[in-house]
């Protein structure tokens, strides 16, 4: 049978080869091409969305793709007077190859993203841009490519360009809300990477290891920056579960490489635009080994044993960098320039008091350590985190807050005020409280919230509180993975933002000589996962 199939095949594409004619339908109600059609699988993330919003960037050169810190070197600004309105999509369109050769033990997966700004841009060349008239721009930006061995049961093998998350649970294999309120929560390491991943899972247990290379650079020389990562969970009972982890950076590119002519690393002006600790080290070498210890906990995780969902983490930064004192000395002659020791712990509580996820009250603790004098003592005392290499590196979505802190619902613009948990090294107090509530069961629901963040340390001449936040959101689904939703959001800023580094300001505050304008957001997004 399998012989005569082949040869049906062979011979019909000989024959359209011979033709030049385009295949008639009766051909695809056949049953060898059902069949093979079986192996290729396709799922697709379809957002839409119009915004309006006090928040813009000042430079013309970045209306495709903003992101970083609000009021960071990204330009971002508010306003008082001016309101930006547009519209703006994306498509992430994954595609799955499963050769029925192997009998499901390996796999290809590939996906990639599409987006712009309704009305951007047309006939170029870019990434998120191209929806101006007539279109025909070249945007097809790649996330993943990679494949997933399985030689036997509960053992995968990821090789590639893979996702990249602080979490111990796969991320082909579990739903993306499961990933943003276990392990970090995407705070530490949210993003995609190139590598190698091995994981094993047991019934009630689980351990992943992965190497991966974040930049190569030059291939002949020793300034690469690579990552390694060991994280295991186990079950300790129905309800909770404990895990572990360990991290270690080794980074000897001095910057090289890196997003665009920002670079990536310590001393990079990446750190401006993210919001995380600028290591002034001027323009000598340096070389730097981070590590990450952390824990990891979780009681009914998925919310259904129970009304309690529990999750939290601590998780310590230590290490070293070291600087070359004089660039054309011998590469021996490396002085320490600082050590590394920062916390971050989180604490997240939520209680459902009704039948279905949406009917909850959620309460989100964050603190991270800082640092009060910069490197004077030879300590940076704050967190670090992917965000000193990418762009995002790391994103902490799942707070509840939409301008305060970053939420998931972006396109091209990601801008919250506290973009990376290290705070620009500051330190954070924040937390966030949020209601929900099924209006409709599973149909109509609705959600109010509040955000508050304290800095732990003080910028110059400004103040300890960062500011409040208010939010709320209407959602109805039309279907399994279909809906449409309604946000908003203010956020009133704090005396933090009020620092004077001089005359005009200072980073803080995007170098006014006065308080920025209070940001708000309001938005409408039709979403559907497909597959």
């Amino acid at each position: 049978m399998k012989k005569r199939a082949i040869g049906f095949m062979l011979t019909m594409l000989f024959a359209w080869s011979i033709q030049g004619q385009v295949p008639t339908n009766q051909y695809f109600s056949r049953e060898i091409p059902e069949k093979a059609d079986k192996e290729l699988q396709f799922f697709a993330f379809f957002i839409n969305q119009g915004v309006a919003s006090n928040m813009y960037a000042k430079s013309e050169f970045l209306k495709g793709q903003v992101v970083g810190r609000l009021f960071g070197d990204n330009t971002t600004a508010t306003s008082d007077s001016l309101t930006s309105k547009y519209f703006e999509q994306r498509l992430i369109p994954f595609f799955i190859y499963q050769p029925k050769l192997f009998n499901g033990k390996a796999l290809l997966r590939a996906s990639f993203e599409i987006d712009w700004t309704w009305g951007d841009a047309a006939y170029g060349v870019g990434g998120n841009l191209g929806s101006g008239i007539s279109a025909d721009q070249v945007n097809l930006q790649t996330q993943n490519i990679e494949i997933e061995l399985n030689p036997s049961k509960g053992w995968y093998i990821n090789l590639g360009l893979q996702r990249l998350f602080d979490t111990p649970y796969n991320p082909y294999r579990t739903v993306f809300d499961k990933m943003t309120t276990t392990g970090y929560r995407l705070a530490y390491w949210g993003t995609d990477g190139v590598g190698i991943s091995v994981r094993k899972d047991w019934d009630f247990s689980r351990i992943k290891a992965g190497y991966y290379q974040l930049y190569e650079n030059a291939t002949e020389q020793n300034d690469d920056v690579s990552l390694l990562e060991l994280t295991g969970e186990k079950d300790i009972s129905r309800a909770w579960k404990w895990g572990l982890s360990a991290y270690w950076l080794r980074d000897r590119a001095s910057g090289k490489g890196g997003v665009s002519i920002l670079g990536q690393g310590l001393n990079s002006l990446l750190s401006s635009y993210n919001g995380t600790y600028f290591f002034r080290y001027g323009d000598v070498p340096y070389k730097a080994d981070i590590y990450w210890l952390g824990t990891f906990f979780g009681r009914n995780t998925e919310h259904w044993l129970d009304p309690w969902m529990v999750t939290g983490f601590v998780n310590v930064n230590m290490g070293k960098a070291d600087t070359l004192l004089n660039k054309t000395v011998s590469q021996s002659e490396w002085t320490k320039a600082n050590d590394f020791l920062g916390l971050a712990a989180n604490l997240r509580v939520s209680y459902r008091y009704g039948q279905t996820l949406s009917d909850a009250i959620t309460l989100d603790m964050l603190y991270s350590t800082g640092d009060a004098d910069g490197l004077k003592d030879g300590r940076y005392s704050g967190v670090i985190t992917g965000n000193q290499w990418a762009s995002p590196g790391a994103i902490f979505i799942s707070s509840g807050s939409y301008i305060l802190m970053p939420h998931g619902n972006v396109v091209n613009r990601f801008t919250p005020a506290i973009c990376d948990i290290s705070n620009m090294g500051y330190g954070l107090t924040a937390s966030t409280l949020s209601f929900s509530k099924g209006i409709i069961p599973n149909r109509l629901n609705a959600k109010v919230g509040g955000a508050f963040a304290l800095s732990n340390v003080q910028p110059k001449n400004g103040g300890f509180l960062m500011g409040t936040e208010l939010n709320g959101a209407i959602m109805y689904n039309f279907g399994p993975f279909m809906s449409l939703e309604l946000h908003g959001a203010y956020l009133m800023l704090g005396d933090f933002y009020d620092s004077k580094e001089n005359s005009h300001g200072s980073s803080v505050n995007g170098d006014l000589d006065k308080r920025p304008a209070n940001p708000w957001t309001a938005f409408v997004v039709f979403k559907w996962l497909m597959f």
